[in-house]
């Protein structure tokens, strides 16, 4: 099993392909995001190990371009940083797995294998829907080739239906998917912001995508413009 190693505190490389040597893995290393990002692309590796803070190129920034140049590598992210946002970020650019430092060694050898297991599958950083795109790593979203303006909470709602292209969700799932634990208003919330949404992702292309299943929720369906059909139940009645 081949694993490319990028991480530039020098003390830690060292010891670490020491101990995955040691596990019978063959470890290439390097110390910045520039050359890491090159070996990358350039060789056959089962996973890749790639810290955030690096010199020359961070790893959020190696990893988009990565994917960007549909490299499928399996990718585990090494950071210093444990919040939940520096770990929802590597996600949406397309990393497999995470560890903050420290972490024990048995848990990283455990985990790489099992990334070698599942493989490199296609995972695009843009999610699609018809001709809706979403970006999550840039927070953007289009239609046809078209940005589309939308607010930070509009946008989280449909990176949302978008993950879930074709299936019912609830008003609950939203709340509990989109706003904040400790959000105490009622789900009604969710039916203005659904209406935001529908004004800007349909009305202007002619298209009925997102619909209202009354009683259970709403969704997504993958359509295009201009052939939206009238497939909705329309209002907010759910």
């Amino acid at each position: 099993m081949r694993v490319l190693l990028v991480e530039d505190e020098v003390n830690i490389a060292g010891a670490l392909k020491q101990a995955l040597t040691a596990e019978g893995f063959v470890v290439d290393v390097t110390h910045d995001g520039v050359t890491g990002q090159w070996l990358a692309t350039e060789n056959p590796y089962d996973v890749v190990v790639l810290d955030i803070m690096l010199p020359g190129r961070n790893g959020y920034d190696v990893l988009r371009n990565l994917r960007t140049q549909q490299v499928w590598t399996p990718v585990l992210m090494l950071t210093a940083k444990d919040g939940e946002y520096d770990q929802t970020d590597a996600f949406d650019l397309g990393a497999d797995d995470y560890l903050s430092k420290p972490f024990s060694l048995p848990v990283l050898v455990a985990r790489l294998r099992a990334l070698v297991r599942r493989g490199a599958p296609e995972r695009p950083v843009t999610l699609t829907a018809g001709d809706l795109d979403v970006d999550p790593a840039r927070h953007v979203a289009t239609r046809a080739g078209t940005v589309l303006q939308l607010t930070a909470r509009e946008f989280a709602i449909l990176h949302f239906l978008v993950r879930h292209v074709g299936d019912v969700v609830s008003k609950a799932q939203i709340l509990d998917n989109v706003w904040d634990p400790t959000y105490e208003g009622g789900d009604n919330i969710v039916e203005v912001y659904v209406g935001h949404l529908r004004k800007k992702i349909d009305a202007p292309f002619g298209t009925e995508s997102l619909e209202t299943v009354r009683g259970r929720g709403y969704r997504l369906r993958a359509v295009t413009a201009g052939n939206g059909g009238t497939g909705g139940t329309g209002g907010n009645d759910a």
